[in-house]
């Protein structure tokens, strides 16, 4: 109640813009929306990963019949959810998508990327981080703990730090950069051993996360700047792919070592670098449509 009554949708002074219609995301062009699409299938592929993952021995009394009752629910809401995406935009594409409302899909694309290999291997080294200290080193549980803590503490000032250095030195140039350094983390990680002084193995796993958490604020500070009215939804996409990213990359660890898993993290960072060089650096204005109707020019970059 305290939240309804003193929360504000922007602060004083702006503008609210929100969608058009609460349902699927818009497109400015038919290719897009084709994208859209395609890009929405590894969101319901890591529910099936979860379920299939579960097995019918975890899944109650009622075994294999849950996982495949749990399976079809899964199919039919990406069928719903994907056939109401081809309705709304083709709806909106029909009208006709003036030129100020256009923005292209592909940003949103590179940024769920981005989020899959940043927050995506931050869930998923925090899960394994304490057995690993633990098995590397031979510590006891709670030792193991304190020291892997230290991977999640850097996020108290690298998410926001990733924030900042978007806002000074660009977002393209920023997110490229913090990419590049995560991979170069999990590349060193990857060699971690019980050969290594343990002290040096921490300092490692902090820099290393300091890339990580940093690369999220850098992903969160270009949502805005894709379309306003639309942030809620694409900011709901890109997030989702960091939970995709953690499924498939748990999932990885369940086949391979540590070791091989630190390297199947870099080379994801890899292709997500590689993406990024496709993102365009938001500058100028956007424009957008207010509650009036009128069009509002917004300054970014």
């Amino acid at each position: 109640m305290f939240f309804l009554w003193r929360a504000r949708n922007t602060p004083v002074g702006a503008s609210y813009f929100k969608p058009k219609k609460s349902s699927a995301l818009e497109v400015s062009t038919k290719r897009d929306l084709y994208f859209y699409l395609a890009m929405s299938i590894p969101l319901y592929a890591a529910l099936l990963v979860i379920v299939w993952r579960l097995g019918p021995s975890n899944l109650s009394l009622f075994g294999s019949t849950a996982q495949y009752v749990l399976i079809a629910l899964i199919l039919s809401l990406a069928i719903l959810q994907m056939g109401q995406a081809w309705r709304v935009n083709r709806e909106h594409l029909k009208e006709g998508v003036e030129e100020h409302d256009r923005y292209n899909f592909k940003q949103v694309a590179i940024l769920d990327l981005s989020y899959l290999v940043t927050f995506g291997s931050e869930l998923a080294v925090v899960s394994m981080l304490p057995l690993f200290f633990a098995d590397t080193f031979g510590l006891e549980p709670v030792t193991a703990g304190l020291l892997a803590s230290g991977y999640a503490f850097m996020n108290l000032a690298a998410r926001p730090g990733g924030g900042w250095l978007s806002d000074k030195f660009g977002r393209k140039k920023s997110l490229i950069i913090l990419l590049a350094g995560l991979m170069v983390g999990y590349g060193l990680m990857s060699q971690i051993s019980g050969t290594w002084p343990l002290l040096l193995a921490v300092v490692a796993t902090m820099c290393c996360s300091f890339f990580v958490q940093a690369g999220e604020g850098a992903v969160f500070a270009t949502v805005p700047l894709i379309k306003r009215r639309l942030t809620g939804q694409i900011a709901g996409m890109v997030g989702a792919y960091g939970n995709t990213g953690a499924v498939i990359f748990l999932t990885v660890l369940t086949f391979v070592d540590a070791s091989t898993f630190f390297l199947v993290i870099a080379a994801s960072a890899a292709v997500a670098l590689a993406a990024v060089q496709f993102l365009d650096e938001p500058k100028g204005h956007i424009a957008e449509v207010d509650e009036k109707g009128e069009v509002q020019l917004i300054e970014v970059g």
